[in-house]
C-alpha cells in the first residue's frame, strides 16, 4: 500500500476487526498485525468515520515511513514510572514531589528549575534508595524491547534521552537495548544525594539538540527521525522528527504531535512505521 498512496490511514485497536468493517468502504485493509493492526488508503472521509474508533488511528506519511534514528524519553514512556517521584516515595516526600512534576510535564512550569526544586528536597537522600527504587519500582513499559530491537535490526540508531538522571537510564538502557543514553546527574557526597545536580540541566532544548546532533553524525535528516516522549519538555523533539508521536501524553503534548498513542503499548509505534509482525523482534 505505501508504492501506491502518499499517506495511509493507521488503526491500531484492541477489536480491529471491528473497527476495519467500520471503514471497509474505504478499501480492504492492509494487515500489519491479524486483529490488531491495519493500514487503509488516507481520505478526509474515512479519517472522519474513524473518528469514534477505540483505538489509535493516526495519519502516517508512506515516503520514509521506517525511520533510521530512534530518540525516546524514559520516564512513563519507556518505562511505566517517574524514577524521581519514586525516590521521593522513599524519602516520604512523594504527593509534594509529584505535584510539581506534573505541573512541569503539563508545560505550567519551566522544566529546569522544577527539577533543581524536586532534587532540592531530596537532600540526604541515602544513595541505597536508588538501588532499592530501581529494583522495586522500574519496570519497562510494554513493548519496549520489541520497538528497539526491531528497529536496530532494521539498522536504526536509537538514543534514550531523558530529563531525569543517568543513574536510571544507564541501566534502563541497557535492560531495553538502546544503543546510547543522555540524561542528567545527580550529585552526591559518596553516601548521600546533595541536594543537586549537575549543570547545565538537559531539558527540553538539549533533547531537540539531542536529535538534531546525532541525526547530522548519522548523516540523516531529521525527518529520518522518530521522536517520542509524554511531556512538556518532549515537545520540541517530538515537532521536530519526522515522526513525532505522543505516547500516552499529556494533553499539551498530544494536541501538539503529529501522531499519538493513547491506548497501545510501544510496538505500536513499529506498526506506525509499517512493520509487520513477521519482522518484528519478541524480546
Amino acid at each position: 500500500m505505501s508504492k501506491r498512496f502518499s499517506h495511509v490511514l493507521n488503526v491500531i485497536a484492541e477489536d480491529a476487526r471491528f473497527a476495519a468493517n467500520r471503514l471497509r468502504e474505504f478499501g480492504a485493509p492492509d494487515w500489519l498485525s491479524h486483529g490488531r493492526a491495519f493500514d487503509l488508503p488516507f481520505s478526509e472521509a474515512a479519517l472522519d468515520a474513524a473518528r469514534g474508533i477505540a483505538g489509535d488511528v493516526n495519519v502516517v506519511a508512506c515516503a520514509g515511513r521506517r525511520k533510521m534514528l530512534l530518540v525516546a524519553d524514559m520516564d512513563s514512556t519507556i518505562i511505566g514510572c517517574e524514577c524521581l517521584d519514586e525516590l521521593a516515595d522513599q524519602a516520604g516526600l512523594k504527593p509534594q514531589v509529584a505535584a510539581i512534576t506534573g505541573r512541569a510535564m503539563r508545560g505550567e512550569i519551566e522544566f529546569a528549575p522544577a527539577l533543581r526544586q524536586r532534587v532540592a528536597l531530596l537532600k540526604g537522600l541515602p544513595l541505597a534508595a536508588l538501588e532499592r527504587t530501581w529494583r522495586e519500582r522500574v519496570r519497562l513499559n510494554p513493548g519496549a524491547r520489541s520497538l528497539v530491537a526491531t528497529m536496530k535490526g532494521h539498522g536504526a540508531r536509537t538514543l534514550l534521552v531523558s530529563g531525569g538522571f543517568t543513574w536510571f537510564t544507564a541501566r534502563v538502557a541497557a535492560e531495553a537495548g538502546f544503543d546510547e543514553d543522555r540524561a542528567n546527574v545527580l550529585l552526591d557526597d559518596g553516601a548521600a544525594l546533595t541536594g543537586a545536580v549537575r549543570e547545565p540541566v538537559l531539558g527540553r532544548e538539549a533533547k531537540l539538540q539531542a536529535l538534531e546532533s546525532e541525526a547530522a553524525r548519522l548523516g540523516i535528516d531529521p525527518a529520518d527521525a522518530l521522536a517520542v516522549g509524554d511531556g512538556a519538555n518532549d515537545l520540541d523533539m517530538i515537532r521536530r522528527a519526522g515522526l513525532g508521536v505522543a505516547f500516552h501524553a499529556k494533553p499539551v503534548v498530544a494536541e501538539a504531535a503529529a501522531a499519538r498513542i493513547g491506548c497501545g503499548d510501544l510496538r505500536s509505534l513499529l506498526y506506525l512505521q509499517g512493520y509487520r509482525d513477521e519482522e518484528i523482534v519478541d524480546a
